[in-house]
């Protein structure tokens, strides 16, 4: 039992540790699985065809298909995105200024962008995809002790070292050397440019917020406590609904006995309105009203029924933020 108990305190240690680095550590994840894909691609799945005109496309696939799948698969696992997507639906985006647009495309892209930069710049240090791609365009005036007349069908053959002619294998390593170079160079470059670029973007964000450090700290806190009492509350409510439809249709239901503890508890579950689930559903950035933060649509909601003010809700409640 009491080891039991220091594990669970410790799952509780740990859970708490990733909720409040949720960004950076669900980043960093991304990123390291990412690493992971590209080394398992590298030695079971990459074959350079070393054949002139098909080197070049391979390569380029072998780099930019898989980056492209994995924004678009970041596109997609994004909650943002479907906001967005909500927002247009229910509200035609008549609201959405250019600012807020821009910053929601900007944290939708920037969080899809992390695995498929990852992908970019590890395949680009490695060097093996850029090796094979640019081997037939290697100047072999260029080489030294390198015999002139070759053409890029024999320059194609490079990356497959059994398929270099014997003669020339004295220039394969200079090759490889020169294709390797030019591959890191672009690939730290890429990883310096982006860098600044994102240093840069969090210095405006932290200057155009409207709201402290201490106060977006909780502002995140607290999105990140409501999405998780939300899940789980509509989990138990949906559970329980179905008992109460299932119990009318059989006369009975088979519940376990935590979910008999909660039918009891909660005394069954209403159905709610489609109007009250598209307003708490869509794009939400932040707004006070008088004087106190309204942190969500959720919230926005929760305060206008407080009030009984339905016109205000009607209002209010068709609107951005």
């Amino acid at each position: 039992m009491a080891a039991a108990a220091l594990v669970k305190e410790n799952f509780k240690f740990v859970s708490l540790f990733f909720k409040s680095k949720d960004v950076m550590i669900f980043n960093g994840l991304i990123a390291l699985g990412t690493v992971a894909g590209q080394t398992a691609y590298n030695v079971f799945a990459f074959d350079c065809p070393c054949s002139s005109g098909r080197n070049y496309l391979y390569g380029l696939a072998a780099i930019g298909v898989p980056a492209l799948a994995f924004f678009l698969v970041g596109i997609m696992m994004n909650k943002s995105t479907w906001d967005l997507v909500s927002e247009c639906r229910l509200r035609k985006c008549r609201k959405l200024s250019g600012v807020t647009a821009f910053a929601l495309l900007g944290t939708i892209i920037g969080r899809a962008i992390v695995a498929s930069l990852t992908w970019v710049v590890i395949s680009l240090l490695r060097g093996q995809a850029y090796t094979c791609a640019l081997s037939e365009f290697v100047d072999p005036s260029t080489l030294e002790s390198f015999p002139s007349g070759q053409g890029t069908e024999v320059m194609a053959k490079f990356p497959c070292e059994g398929s270099f002619p014997t003669d020339l294998q004295g220039s394969w390593a200079e090759i490889e050397r020169r294709l390797k170079y030019e591959s890191q160079l672009i690939g730290w470059l890429l990883v310096a440019g982006m860098s600044l670029m994102v240093f840069l973007l969090l210095c405006l964000k932290r200057c155009s917020s409207p709201l402290g450090y201490q106060q977006e700290d909780y502002w995140s806190q607290y999105r990140s406590n409501e999405k998780t009492l939300f899940q789980r509350t509509a989990a138990v409510h949906a559970r329980l609904l179905a008992a109460e439809n299932i119990k009318n249709f059989f006369g009975f239901v088979a519940l376990e006995q935590e979910e008999k503890e909660q039918l009891a508890e909660h005394q069954g579950a209403s159905p709610i309105c489609s109007t009250n689930w598209n307003r708490v559903t869509g794009v939400y950035l932040y707004r006070e009203k008088n004087g106190l933060p309204l942190y969500s649509r959720l919230n926005k909601w929760a305060t206008y029924s407080l009030e009984n003010n339905v016109e205000a809700m009607e209002k209010e409640m068709d609107v951005l933020a």
